[in-house]
């Protein structure tokens, strides 16, 4: 009976608290909040690295220097192969099932990050690069240079199968890599 009289209300008090606000609004310099960013800070968080190399920094790296970064800055974490740390899997994977383990259900179900690996799940090389860029190693990321970035993506696509023990990762042959996961995969960046 009265639901007519409610809506009338409601809407009077939204075009009276829409009009107060519109009249007292205020930009954010007017009230001294936020800051102008240069240019140069805008291009140190502007580092995202797309599918197909694009922001690739310049630089290189190996695997063998990967081999020993790796043991000096991630196996705390990723333990010595890669496979037994805390931290994620970053070696091979045999997904939820495998014949020559048959309790790996029950242990993927206690560690979930048993599954993932970035041999049997990641898409491209370039994310790889991408993700130790920023976030590792995890007590301190983005401390790492462009070249050491470079020498632990080598190493790890190397531990994969995915790249010779010879292989030097750069600009040019980072985003030739083709990683397995790709199939299973949707491209967020379709080729133009």
């Amino acid at each position: 009976m009265f639901k007519w009289l409610l809506r009338v209300l409601r809407a009077l008090c939204l075009g009276a608290l829409l009009g107060f606000s519109a009249l007292h609004a205020q930009t954010a310099a007017e009230i001294g909040l936020g800051l102008a960013l240069e240019s140069a800070e805008i291009a140190r968080y502007s580092i995202t690295v797309f599918p197909d190399g694009r922001n690739l920094p310049p630089g290189q790296g190996s695997v063998l220097q990967g081999a020993q970064l790796y043991q000096e800055k991630c196996a705390v974490c990723h333990g010595a192969k890669g496979i037994e740390g805390p931290a994620a899997r970053l070696v091979g994977s045999d997904g939820f099932f495998s014949w020559r383990d048959p309790l790996r259900p029950l242990r993927i179900a206690k560690y979930p990050l048993l599954v993932l690996s970035v041999g049997a799940s990641w898409p491209y090389a370039t994310t790889l690069f991408d993700y130790i860029r920023r976030a590792m190693p995890r007590q301190a990321p983005k401390t790492l240079s462009d070249d050491e970035v470079y020498a632990l993506t080598a190493y790890l696509l190397q531990r994969n199968g995915l790249a010779d023990a010879d292989a030097v990762m750069d600009q040019q042959s980072l985003p030739q890599v083709v990683m397995p996961g790709l199939a299973r995969t949707v491209n967020a960046w379709p080729p133009s």
